[in-house]
């Protein structure tokens, strides 16, 4: 599982068989400081409510196939869960909290 936000959407004119009513988000994946990580992909959104500007969990592989209403769809990233704050504990032993942005 892997933080990412949400940075725009995808139109496809067709689509496989068991992905009718599925949107497509494209997701920039970030890393533990939430800085972006690698290049943006497209993630089928399992939550049915993910939007632009939002910070999102996303899986990939097999298990991304898994996340969605119709099991063992063609995809490689799929929206698992949207995420309202971010606590991380820093190294003095204090919390910095991060609430939702987007």
């Amino acid at each position: 599982m892997q933080l990412a936000r949400v940075i725009g959407t995808l139109v496809a004119t067709r689509k496989y068989q068991g992905l009718e009513g599925i949107k497509f988000l494209i997701v920039q994946p970030l890393d533990r400081n939430r800085q972006p990580d690698g290049e943006p992909v497209v993630a089928a959104d399992g939550t049915a409510q993910a939007g632009p500007g939002e910070l999102v969990f996303i899986i990939a592989s097999r298990e991304a196939a898994l996340a969605l209403p119709e099991k063992f769809v063609p995809v490689d990233h799929a929206i698992v869960g949207i995420v309202d704050e971010v606590d991380v504990k820093n190294v003095s032993g204090g919390f910095a909290h991060s609430p939702r942005t987007g």
